[in-house]
């Protein structure tokens, strides 16, 4: 959590430009467990209680703003996508395949979560979509506020589609709502099976996994069926994905997803509108 690891009170970088301090408890020293007595048994047991707060405190404000971004894309019929994952895994080279296979179908935004560059907002841009890098310094997720001021310079298109690639870290980006209707994990199949069990709570916050770059498993030990079990013992109504970007498997299915999605968040404006 970030009120342990301090990443939440690091500069970030929005399109460039650094309107703000990321907002959060910064980090805490304390002693480990059986370190010391008396004094410093009371100063480590203030310490964890301190972390806890912080962690809580860090929490509550960033679900509030996530519930003020889930309210404003509603009301626009925008569908956002949280995609989260380890790094390498393909998360980047998805979003070109995807925005070049939609052509212009849909509206759709990019926003870029990376520690340092801009080299993905500038791939995203080169495949014909708007994207803003939020560099997060030595931040490891986006949070809902950095994700509210990304939103408010790009031109979000009303019902289309807000595609959000955060920090690749399967550990923090499972615990901070940014707004979005779905988070999506991927998983590549160069790495393990078992890590929907090492890391479930990213597991069990997403509505959808994509195990990605299967083109590669004539190639690799590793078990498709067993790495989609281990994920739905963690999280049973999880979706799968099969999907190849190289070879075309699984990217139909990908983009009727994504496509029902956004005819339900237009339904859901529509309804609003018809209301009022």
């Amino acid at each position: 959590m970030c009120g342990t690891c301090g990443c939440g009170g690091r500069d970030v970088l929005i399109g460039g430009k650094r309107p703000v301090r990321a907002k959060g408890g910064g980090a805490l020293a304390f002693r480990a467990p059986g370190s010391g007595e008396g004094q410093a048994g009371h100063a480590h047991q203030a310490a964890e209680l301190r972390v806890i707060q912080v962690e809580r405190d860090l929490l509550a404000k960033n679900d509030a703003q996530a519930d003020a971004n889930r309210q404003m894309l509603a009301a626009r019929g925008i569908f956002a996508l949280n995609l989260v994952s380890s790094p390498g895994s393909g998360k980047t080279t998805l979003l070109v395949k995807t925005i070049t296979a939609l052509n212009g179908a849909l509206p759709l935004a990019v926003i870029e979560g990376d520690q340092q560059t801009e080299n993905d907002a500038a791939r995203i841009r080169a495949a014909g979509a708007p994207a803003i890098q939020i560099n997060t310094g030595r931040g490891c997720h986006l949070d809902a506020q950095m994700t509210a001021q990304a939103m408010r310079q790009l031109d979000l298109p009303d019902g289309g589609l807000l595609l959000i690639e955060n920090v690749g870290n399967l550990v923090c980006p499972a615990s901070f709502d940014l707004g979005e209707a779905h988070k999506v994990v991927i998983l590549s199949v160069t790495e393990g099976e078992d890590k929907p069990l090492k890391y479930p709570d990213m597991f069990r916050a997403a509505s959808l996994m994509v195990l990605n770059k299967c083109d590669l498993l004539p190639h690799l030990e590793f078990d498709p069926e067993l790495a989609v079990d281990y994920a739905r013992r963690v999280n049973p109504a999880l979706q799968v994905i099969r999907l190849s970007v190289s070879s075309g498997e699984g990217m139909d299915q990908w983009l009727d997803w994504i496509r029902a999605g956004c005819r339900e968040a237009g339904r859901t404006l529509s309804d609003t509108l018809e209301s009022e």
